[in-house]
């Protein structure tokens, strides 16, 4: 060998030999894959290109300094189902993962990357947190990658997977993602840790109850998708990058469908109970519109009264909204607008067109939603629905009542098309609410008022709330046969391949935060 190369082969040895089985093991006791077995298994296969390799921690002021390769992280590029994609894995067998200077530029080389390169990011994220030895040198690596979150916020997709730790400062990149994937008893997120809140509110918390993966997908609604370990969130993270396009100026990708766009489903006739106040499970009727069956549910445990996922139909992905009327008769209160809210903007973000099933009896009522604010949070949701630009279609199942009808994508707030089945009720309120109140004196004074009420609430169904006197005054387009759902969603997509709508120019809106 030449002497030029000795160096070079000597460095690939030392490094060859930080990774050895003891540092694999290391990891795997913990119920964890490494750094690099991650990334290889998020890359198609001989693709991934490493960056950055080498470069050391910097040198410590105060406190223990630790000579290893790569300083704590694993940085590169690659492709992910065919496409370019950069990611970051944090080490956390390399000074707990933790966020050091160097640690930090080499996350914001691969950020600065992506955005050039218009190519999604992905960061496996399993950190204790900033490096305490380096201090504010350290820290200030958090803010120049929140600044190119922030930056890259609705032109990139960025999805952080939390595999391990998440606290203090290492949780707000995740939260300024589009997407946070967690691995269920494997990983945590919080700002503060249990001892701090031990000594700060003498309360005793576990890790888990305070920050854990079935926390933050069930209550918290931090986590968008939680799986059982390493290898499932991994291709739960290449899955839903089959449905985002890689950037902004891209659409999502098109394939070509096996289902037949002219399927009629008659099964869609009967999912809807006559009696109006029965539940049903609107995923059955997802189920029956998408191309095989197939979607891949947003926050599945988090305010189950509102439904969203990615699917396809005809091959095109679409976002999917549907309100619930198995779990709190699918009201909208404050946890469901925000989680549909925030569907919204990242489907207008990316290009995705948006499909609104609707049975909406109204927001939730009580002291508790009002005093938390749900005439703000409420509020997100009609701008987020109002703000897309993208192809808006809404499907009126059932109930279509008061505010909560417009806010879900009626033609006053710019569906592009409104259709209702025949089971449909369009109404400022429900028929009992209304006659209650509409004739309370004639109830109170009647002999038979049970008779009485029967009988106006049958009248104010044919006479207000049918679905024919909304379409023959133009609030909706068509009452359609819910057999003929599916092909006539595929026909207004079609329909919409082109729109534009033009804005009056402005720096931002004021989103009701």
């Amino acid at each position: 060998m030449k002497k030029s190369y000795e160096q070079f082969s000597a460095r690939q040895e030392l490094l060859d030999k930080q990774y050895d089985e003891a540092y694999v093991q290391k990891q795997h006791k913990r119920g964890k894959l490494t750094a690099h077995e991650r990334i290889l298994l998020l890359f198609d296969e001989g693709t991934f290109e490493e960056t950055d390799a080498y470069i050391p921690p910097a040198d410590a002021s105060f406190g223990k300094s630790v000579k290893a390769f790569g300083d704590g992280v694993v940085t590169g590029y690659g492709r992910v189902n065919g496409r370019l994609v950069y990611a970051y894995s944090q080490d956390f067998n390399v000074l707990g993962g933790s966020l050091g200077s160097r640690h930090a530029a080499k996350i914001v080389k691969i950020q600065d990357m992506a955005l050039k390169t218009g190519s999604p990011v992905v960061g496996l994220i399993d950190s204790g947190g900033a490096r305490i030895q380096e201090g504010i040198t350290g820290l200030n690596g958090y803010g120049d990658i929140f600044k190119r979150n922030v930056y890259s916020s609705g032109v990139i997709p960025q999805i952080s997977v939390i595999m391990g730790p998440a606290a203090g400062g290492a949780v707000y990149s995740p939260a300024l993602t589009d997407f946070i994937f967690m691995t269920a008893d494997t990983s945590y997120m919080f700002v503060t840790g249990p001892n701090v809140v031990k000594e700060v509110l003498n309360e005793t918390v576990s890790t888990e109850d305070l920050g854990g993966a079935s926390v933050h997908g069930t209550k918290s609604g931090v986590a968008d998708f939680v799986y059982k370990d390493d290898e499932n969130t991994i291709l739960g993270v290449k899955k839903l990058l089959s449905y985002l396009p890689s950037n902004n100026m891209e659409n999502p990708p098109l394939i070509t469908s096996a289902d037949d766009i002219k399927r009629v489903t008659d099964q869609l006739r009967n999912i809807v109970p006559e009696d109006p106040d029965k539940p049903y499970d609107v995923k059955e009727i997802v189920e029956l519109l998408v191309d095989n069956g197939e979607y891949m549910e947003v926050a599945e445990n988090h305010a189950g009264n509102i439904f969203t996922a990615f699917a396809r139909i005809d091959g095109q992905v679409v976002g999917i909204v549907a309100n619930q009327p198995k779990v709190m008769a699918g009201t909208l209160d404050i946890d469901s607008s925000v989680k549909g809210a925030r569907f919204i903007n990242i489907c207008n973000s990316f290009n995705v067109p948006i499909i609104t099933l609707e049975d909406v009896p109204g927001f939730l009522p009580g002291t508790d939603q009002e005093h938390d604010g749900i005439i703000r949070h409420g509020a997100k949701l009609l701008y987020a629905y109002t703000f897309a630009s993208v192809p808006k279609i809404t499907v009126i199942l059932r109930k279509a009542y008061g505010g909560a009808y417009i806010v879900m994508n009626s033609k006053g707030i710019g569906g592009d098309f409104v259709f209702a089945w025949p089971t449909a009720e369009i109404a400022v309120m429900g028929p009992d609410g209304a006659i209650a109140i509409l004739y309370r004196k004639e109830l109170a004074e009647s002999e038979d008022p049970v008779m009485l009420k029967k009988e106006l609430t049958q009248k104010y169904r044919e006479e207000v709330t049918n679905p024919y006197l909304a379409d023959e005054k133009g609030f909706i387009d068509e009452v359609i046969d819910p057999a003929m759902t599916r092909s006539k969603i595929i026909t207004c997509l079609k329909a919409l391949d082109r729109k534009t709508e033009y804005r009056p120019k402005r720096k931002h809106g004021n989103v009701p935060l």
